[in-house]
């Protein structure tokens, strides 16, 4: 993933959130529902922003990649 120059909104992370949660297993549904119940870094939305874009089009083992990351965030915050 390339770094972007963009500060995403908390809004920005969910609006991405919802338009790949078909793509996303099933189970992190109520780890980001809990996510979104709280504020986070800036740095934070940024990165969890990242991770779900375009997920619906990366090969699996990005997709496993992205998960893993994004399970280790959302259980940790």
């Amino acid at each position: 993933m390339s770094e972007c120059k963009l500060n995403h909104s908390q809004a920005d992370v969910k609006s991405k959130y919802e338009s790949q949660a078909a793509f996303l297993p099933e189970e992190m549904q109520p780890l980001f529902t809990n996510f979104f119940k709280n504020e986070h870094s800036q740095e934070l939305l940024n990165e969890v922003f990242h991770l779900l874009k375009k997920y619906d089009l990366a090969s699996e083992k990005e997709k496993n990649e992205r998960t893993n990351r994004l399970n280790l965030i959302l259980k940790n915050v």
